[in-house]
C-alpha cells in the first residue's frame, strides 16, 4: 500500500513567525508523518519568516515573485507536490497529532475529499472559543453546500488528481475560492466525507469578525451564491433562505455579528 502524502502550505508577509513555527512543528509531530511538506512563499516576506523557514531545510520551498493570494499560491504549489494525496494546512493553525493518519486512513478507501470539524482558539489551544462543525456523509455534504461551505479548508485532505480534474482553485470568487472548488469537485463526481472528530486548531482573533463582514464581503458573497444559483447548483428558495440572511449578518454592526458567529460556532 502506498503510504505517501504531501502537505501543502502557503505563507505571505503578514504571517507571524511564531505562528508559522508552531504550525510546521504540528505537522512534523504527526503520528503518521508526511512524506513531504511543500511551502509556497507567496511574494516577498520579512526576515523573521525567512529565518523560520530556513530552520527547516527539508521543506520544499516554492518562491513566488509576487503575491498571488491563497488560491493562486495553492495552484502553484500543486504543481510541485510529489503525491496524489495532499493535506492542506494554513500557516497559523495547529494540527492535532492524529489528524493526518485518521484522514489518510479514509482517503485510501477511495475518497477524493475529506475534512473534519475544527476548534477555534485565541492565543493558546487551551483557550477554545468556538467549534466549526461540518456535515459528514456525501448526501449531507451536497445538501449543505447549497447554502454554506461544507468543508473546513484548513483541515482538508484531497486528491490532487480530483482537484485538477475540476479545474483547480479559481480566482473568480474572492474569499470563496475553496467553496467554489468543492462545488466543482462534487459536480464532477468526487467522493467526499467529513470525519466527526475535530482534528485541527484554527487560530482566531477579534479581527476575524471584521473580515467576515462589511458591504464588500456581503456583495462578494451574494455574487458567489448567485453563481451557484445560475449554474443550477442551488434553488431560488435556497438562495433566499441561505445567502440573503448571511448578507444581513455581514452588514450588521461588528458587535452583533460577533454574537451571531459565536452562537453558530459555540463549543459543544
Amino acid at each position: 500500500m502506498n503510504k505517501h502524502y504531501s502537505v501543502l502550505m502557503s505563507v505571505y508577509d503578514a504571517e507571524n513567525p511564531v505562528n508559522l513555527r508552531q504550525s510546521i512543528d504540528s505537522i512534523k509531530s504527526q503520528d503518521f508523518p508526511a512524506s513531504e511538506i511543500v511551502l509556497v512563499i507567496d511574494g516577498p516576506i520579512n526576515a523573521g519568516l525567512t529565518e523560520v523557514i530556513n530552520s527547516y531545510p527539508e521543506i520544499k520551498r516554492i518562491q513566488l515573485p509576487n503575491n498571488l493570494g491563497l488560491g493562486g499560491a495553492l495552484n502553484e504549489g500543486l504543481k510541485h507536490v510529489s503525491y496524489d494525496i495532499v493535506a492542506r494546512m494554513d500557516s497559523d493553525d495547529i494540527a492535532s497529532p492524529s489528524r493526518m493518519g485518521k484522514q489518510f486512513a479514509k482517503m485510501i478507501e477511495g475518497y477524493d475529499l475529506i475534512s473534519a470539524p475544527i476548534w477555534e482558539f485565541n492565543e493558546s489551544t487551551s483557550n477554545i472559543i468556538g467549534k466549526r462543525d461540518v456535515p459528514c456523509s456525501q448526501d449531507e455534504i451536497i445538501s449543505y453546500s447549497h447554502k454554506r461551505n461544507p468543508f473546513n479548508h484548513p483541515c482538508v485532505m484531497f486528491r490532487k488528481s480530483a482537484v485538477e480534474a475540476a479545474g483547480g482553485y479559481s480566482s473568480d470568487y474572492l474569499y470563496f475560492e475553496d467553496y467554489d472548488l468543492w462545488v466543482r469537485m462534487l459536480k464532477n463526481g468526487a467522493k467526499a466525507m467529513n470525519l466527526s472528530e475535530p482534528l485541527l486548531y484554527m487560530r482566531t482573533d477579534e479581527g476575524m469578525y471584521l473580515r467576515r463582514g462589511g458591504k464588500k464581503y456581503a456583495s462578494v458573497m451574494l455574487n458567489f451564491h448567485k453563481h451557484l444559483l445560475n449554474t443550477g447548483w442551488t434553488t431560488k428558495k435556497e438562495y433566499i433562505t441561505g445567502a440573503l440572511p448571511h448578507a444581513i449578518v455581514c452588514v450588521m454592526p461588528e458587535f452583533i455579528r460577533r454574537v451571531v458567529y459565536r452562537r453558530l460556532h459555540k463549543k459543544h
